[in-house]
């Protein structure tokens, strides 16, 4: 959490557990998927926690009771990982549908999808200034998203497998790991920061 408190895991036992990181206790258990649970993510006050499933479906919680808040359903396969935006008003899911869909966290209600991706969508990541998803897949392509046009604006094709995909500190570079071992270093030319 961004305070440093507590961590939360997510596993294939269809759970997640949120950990007091002081003590090492856990404090409570969060149930309601119905298969893997394959990804974490959590707003940037720390109050809330989305999960992303092998269940098709990504479920938001409340970090101060357990409670689970609302299931967000629209994919047609696996979720395999998830992301807030900056102001943590909406999350950016990835899935082996080969699509990404932007979710409103307020209503719970899909807002898009970004389609382009020809295979399952392993990892996402947002830029800090909130304008540009990046998106990596199985189909060897690392796609960068304008998030307001929702059009694609750059596009890395790799010779295997893109599994990862981040922002660098400079915020003008991204990183991107590929199953072949190779690390990708991408900046955009004529992007002022990202």
């Amino acid at each position: 959490t961004p305070n440093g408190q507590q961590a939360i895991s997510a596993s294939r036992d269809k759970t997640l557990k949120v950990w007091n990181l002081v003590t090492g206790e856990k404090l409570f258990t969060l149930n309601g998927h119905t298969n893997w649970v394959n990804a974490v993510a959590i707003t940037p006050n720390g109050q809330q926690a989305i999960s992303a499933s092998r269940d098709k479906t990504l479920k938001v919680w409340n970090l101060v009771t357990g409670e689970k808040l609302f299931t967000l359903n629209g994919h047609s396969d696996s979720v395999n990982t998830v992301v807030f935006t900056p102001d943590g008003q909406q999350a950016i899911s990835a899935s082996s549908d080969n699509t990404l869909k932007v979710w409103n966290l307020a209503t719970g209600k899909e807002l898009f999808t970004l389609n382009g991706h020809s295979d399952s969508v392993n990892a996402v990541t947002i830029t800090p200034n909130g304008q540009q998803v990046i998106s990596a897949s199985w189909d060897s392509t690392l796609k960068v998203w304008n998030l307001e046009t929702r059009k694609v604006i750059a596009t890395f094709t790799g010779e295997t497998y893109i599994n990862c995909c981040a922002v660098s500190a400079d915020r003008m570079t991204i990183v991107a790991g590929d199953s072949s071992g190779r690390v990708h270093f991408l900046r955009l030319e004529g992007m002022r920061e990202i």
